[in-house]
């Protein structure tokens, strides 16, 4: 039996997710057409919206659905961009997601952005002494992970929102790591647009949505029919339904987490006491637990640990199969070698105290012989 310990990554379909799904999959009807089976559809559509919308306390014509995190991203940053042109200058760190890092060096490369890089902290934590500094009256948008996807570290979105208020400026949020494990009320945090996907709750991946405020204008990626207020193109009627029923299934298990992730953490400590937590010890994510491994690659660390048995993850970018350091160690000024040594535990609703111990029990063995590889590999070889 494989133990998943990667639910930053996905986590599995609940149950009633799936039947709702499937229930709604041979549903006919294109939700803008006006006979009555597109107006069925549009009811299962709009009932979905209003519990997405819900779950992040939001109005539900504030919910533009979309084929996932990576386009809600994509739309919140591009779109704010272009809707407050001329400003050019955009604020962000450089240990946010793939989704945010690739828009914005489209846009610097193609749309003659200028990206301001706001430090973060050894532990991840956006440095809001330079932001502050750096807000304008230029400045198109502030964009910031709610949570970090790697590390876990939670940002202080209320604060950075108010910073930029003050200028005028409108904030996203790139939520997806975020939603499900805290609660999210969307009119308290002062963003202009927040980004989640459904498949980080238990939902199908393919939909996601991206939450507008009623007083932000965000230019569409995409033309051709309005159906949403910032998203042409038909409306994924059954994604939609099983997105709604993952978020009305939410549930506060908030406390269990944290006590989960902090077993498990204290675990490691006794277990391989060279192990470094990474992220923010405090203020992380309920069941995200990051750790570096001197003298091992965390590539190494992951297979040994499939082979035990254990889905976790190094947290790291691979393109085009080569596996690189990631981006949010070195943004936190961990050096390349340190960088390569991370894993990253995530724990989710069907986690339990006994998989956390199996896992602690196997992670010493897998440790010495990732070391051991790595020692062998940096040994002079001999030969003709």
């Amino acid at each position: 039996m494989v133990i998943y310990l990667d639910h930053a990554a996905t986590t599995p379909m609940l149950p009633a997710v799936v039947e709702a799904y499937a229930g709604a999959l041979p549903v006919v009807g294109n939700p803008s057409s006006i006979h009555s089976q597109g107006q069925n559809a549009k009811r299962m559509l709009e009932e979905a919206r209003e519990a997405v919308a819900l779950s992040v306390g939001a109005d539900s014509v504030e919910v533009t659905f979309t084929s996932g995190g990576t386009e809600a991203i994509n739309l919140a940053i591009k779109g704010l961009f272009w809707a407050r042109a001329p400003r050019n200058r955009i604020l962000a760190t450089r240990a946010e997601h793939h989704a945010t890092i690739d828009a914005l060096e489209w846009l610097q490369q193609h749309e003659g952005a200028v990206i301001d890089w706001v430090p973060v902290s050894d532990t991840g934590l956006i440095d809001l002494d330079y932001l502050n500094a750096a807000l304008s009256d230029d400045v198109a948008l502030v964009t910031t992970l709610w949570a970090n996807n790697e590390v876990g570290t939670l940002q202080p979105v209320r604060a950075v929102a108010d910073l930029a208020a003050a200028h005028g400026v409108p904030v996203h949020a790139d939520a997806v790591s975020a939603y499900g494990y805290l609660r999210l009320d969307f009119p308290s945090s002062g963003l202009a647009a927040l980004s989640i996907s459904a498949h980080k709750i238990g939902g199908p991946v393919g939909i996601g949505a991206l939450v507008i405020a009623r007083s932000a204008t965000v230019t569409p990626l995409f033309h051709g029919g309005s159906q949403q207020r910032a998203r042409s193109g038909t409306m994924d009627v059954a994604g939609s339904v099983a997105f709604g029923a993952a978020a009305s299934m939410i549930e506060s298990d908030q406390s269990r987490l944290v006590a989960l992730r902090d077993r498990l953490i204290d675990g490691v400590a006794v277990a391989v006491p060279s192990a470094i937590l990474r992220g923010d010890p405090i203020h992380r994510l309920p069941g995200n637990a990051h750790f570096t491994f001197p003298g091992c690659e965390g590539d190494s660390l992951l297979f040994l640990l499939d082979v035990a048995g254990f889905s976790v993850s190094t947290g790291s970018a691979c393109q085009a199969g080569v596996p690189e350091a990631s981006h949010v160690l070195l943004a936190m000024g961990l050096d390349e070698p340190t960088a390569r040594g991370a894993l990253r535990i995530t724990l989710g609703h069907a986690t339990t105290v006994a998989e956390v111990n199996a896992f602690v029990a196997a992670l010493p063995d897998a440790v010495a012989r990732a070391r051991a590889a790595g020692y062998a590999d940096r040994e002079p070889h001999l030969g003709h």
